[in-house]
């Protein structure tokens, strides 16, 4: 499936680290940052997670709701939070459901070798639930200064 800007965001329903049911729809009204990501405690995702912890408070302050979304299970997100101290809730998209809806579960290519992964993807989505901006080429060590630009 292809997402583009302008369209609505596919609404989804999934849990969170704790088990809790998260919907696209119930953070209507407000401006979300889903950024899709390979696998916790890796170096570049947790490069991402900290920029955005860290400058997680601005992300605030501009009216953005956070969410990362990752095929990790419910208990490896728990101890990536509290390791890392992420203020944010991590969806386990352990069925790779949310990642079909946006595109992101594709075939990749590491040293020769090909298969199915995670896409570093952010979609920036606004209010009313439309796909204001992609980001493909995220800086993982810079995301929140891309966001917030």
């Amino acid at each position: 499936m292809t997402i583009e800007v302008g369209q609505v965001a596919p609404d989804f329903s999934a849990k969170d680290q704790n088990g809790e049911t998260i919907t696209l729809s119930q953070f209507k009204g407000k401006k979300v940052v889903l950024y899709f990501y390979p696998k916790d405690n890796t170096p570049g995702c947790t490069a991402q997670a900290c920029d955005l912890r860290d400058n997680y408070k601005a992300l605030l302050d501009q009216g953005y709701v956070v969410l990362g979304i990752s095929p990790d299970t419910e208990k490896k997100h728990q101890n990536f939070i509290a390791k890392y101290e992420l203020p944010f809730p991590l969806i386990a998209d352990t069925e790779k459901e949310v990642h079909e809806l946006y595109g992101t579960w594709q075939l990749k290519k590491f040293m020769g070798k090909e298969y199915m992964g995670t896409v570093r993807t952010t979609f920036i989505i606004d209010e009313n639930g439309v796909i204001e901006e992609i980001i493909a080429k995220v800086k993982t060590k810079a995301h929140a200064e891309q966001i917030l630009k």
